[in-house]
């Protein structure tokens, strides 16, 4: 699959998931091509697997995932391995006035990878560039990880995951 040379501003791949240890494979990917500072925008329903591509980012940085839970009473989580990991989650914030309330700004102008689950709720507080990953259940393990370089800044992860996963992301 190649890239399209006239890029529009938001390139995307498809990785389709069969289990929980395909997911890890994307996350080790994610973790080795995602740039310092990055900040990927996680959405998807109730149980899509948001924390668990969470957990495998982490754990291919060096944290143990064990330790990566989701955020949701605690809104944000910070995380030391071999790369810094803060995962926050907006799904009981009201608005993006509580959102900016946490103060993700120093955050996202830090070099941590930052994830935020429930990223829909608060798009419009989350940096211009960023990487978005939309995920849909198909099945009971079974995933599909939509992930979006929105703007020019993240083209290259996009490039770079389809030659690291195979068959062009089909699992």
């Amino acid at each position: 699959m190649q890239v399209n040379p006239e890029f529009d501003g938001s390139e995307s791949f498809i990785f389709t998931a069969a289990d929980e240890s395909q997911t890890a494979t994307l996350g080790t990917a994610l973790a080795e091509v995602l740039p310092a500072g990055t900040t990927v925008a996680l959405s998807g329903t109730l149980g899509a697997g948001k924390t668990r591509l969470v957990q495998a980012v982490a754990g291919a940085a060096g944290v143990n995932p064990r330790e990566v839970v989701s955020p949701t009473f605690v809104l944000i989580q910070e995380y030391s391995g071999r790369r810094k990991i803060v995962h926050v989650d907006a799904y009981r914030l009201k608005d993006v006035d509580e959102f900016f309330a946490l103060g993700p700004e120093e955050y996202f102008a830090s070099d941590a990878l930052v994830l935020v689950e429930w990223a829909d709720r608060v798009l419009e507080a989350l940096p211009a560039e960023r990487i978005d990953v939309h995920i849909e259940v198909l099945g009971t393990t079974r995933r599909r990880f939509e992930i979006r370089a929105v703007g020019e800044k993240y083209r290259e992860v996009i490039a770079d995951l389809r030659s690291m996963l195979p068959d062009g992301g089909s699992c």
